[in-house]
């Protein structure tokens, strides 16, 4: 395999997609474009890709377009980079088999890596054990709770070692721009930065912009009170802390942060906790096959019933019927026992 991270002459990079059933198609337009761009502004082939999937077979976007793969899994070219692309919910037909071949890339000297939803099979077959990974903030409690032994990052890339993860399709773009950095330098990757009018290169350690929900802003915009208390909240999701302990916390009087709160959000503190549980709740519900009693718990609530009718409030419509609305690519049951 040839090492990315080392620059030489004529360096020959192959990369690998791996599409699972409602993968996004922004990910993969997003990796793919900056890589042709340089091959075409050095006039070499320095970037090969080809799409996988785990039978070579047409696979559907998350848009419902359909994407034709060059090979299956088991029949990858050499590859020095293997990208999963997913809904949280991707799964193996073949778990067993599909996750040996996977691991058996990463042992030849792969970077394996994930992009928004990929992370999540990609964890399932083990190869992000001992390892920092990156999650969009639309999955991070999902995948907490499904994954609780890793290690998980609230940037909008993460580089550790071999393993690359990128939170979405912004952030795959400017982790393809340090691959291109790496591979044929800063001055190249600038170029093709400028081609796609993308003015600021985000690099390891920047943290994903969120939104801030009850307002128009994005939550790193908030006055320090509200956003060190919805922090503080984020931390406390399953233990959820009385208004006063976080007020302590903050070092002011629960008056004060009830006014600061309303001021910002035009809502209660305790009303802003109780809604980023329920999409604490709403992100176990729709990618994962967790009891409702089971993500009650982990949201801080100690029955269903409580859980189950502020989820209705929030959503419009119980738990049950948004598990059953949700889109085909979920789990199934019979999957996650295959996996195990």
């Amino acid at each position: 395999m040839s090492d990315p991270t080392n620059q030489n002459q004529n360096p020959r990079i192959t990369v690998g997609f791996l599409l699972f059933p409602g993968f996004p198609m922004s990910c993969l337009t997003s990796a793919i474009e900056p890589l042709r761009a340089a091959n075409d502004i050095t006039g070499t082939q320095t970037f090969s890709w080809a799409l996988l999937t785990e039978d070579g077979d047409v696979v559907q976007s998350s848009a419902d377009i359909p994407f034709q793969a060059n090979r299956a899994l088991a029949d990858a070219p050499d590859l020095d980079m293997l990208f999963l692309m997913s809904s949280p919910s991707g799964t193996f037909a073949t778990p067993k088999s599909s996750n040996g071949h996977l691991r058996k890339i990463a042992r030849h000297g792969a970077i394996v890596g994930a992009v928004s939803g990929g992370i999540f099979p990609l964890a399932h077959a083990g190869l992000l054990d001992g390892y920092s990974c990156s999650a969009h903030w639309c999955y991070s409690a999902a995948f907490s709770e499904a994954f609780p032994h890793l290690q998980l990052s609230d940037s909008l890339i993460q580089m550790d070692k071999r393993r690359y993860t990128a939170s979405g399709a912004g952030a795959m773009f400017d982790l393809m721009l340090h691959v291109i950095e790496d591979t044929l330098g800063a001055t190249l990757m600038t170029e093709v930065a400028c081609w796609f009018q993308h003015p600021v290169i985000r690099s390891e350690g920047v943290r994903q912009k969120t939104p801030a929900f009850a307002c128009d802003s994005t939550a790193d915009g908030l006055p320090p009170i509200v956003s060190k208390a919805v922090e503080l909240f984020d931390q406390n999701l399953a233990y959820p802390l009385p208004m006063s302990e976080i007020a302590d916390q903050l070092g002011v009087s629960a008056r004060h942060l009830e006014r600061s709160f309303k001021a910002t959000m035009g809502e209660s503190p305790g009303k802003h906790y109780r809604d980023l549980r329920m999409r604490a709740a709403r992100q176990m519900v729709l990618y994962s096959n967790d009891p409702i009693s089971r993500i009650a718990h982990a949201v801080g609530y100690e029955t269903s019933a409580t859980m189950i009718r502020n989820y209705r409030r929030c959503f419009g419509l119980s738990p049950q019927e948004d598990r059953r609305n949700m889109n085909p690519f979920r789990v199934t049951a019979s999957d996650r026992a295959s996996r195990h």
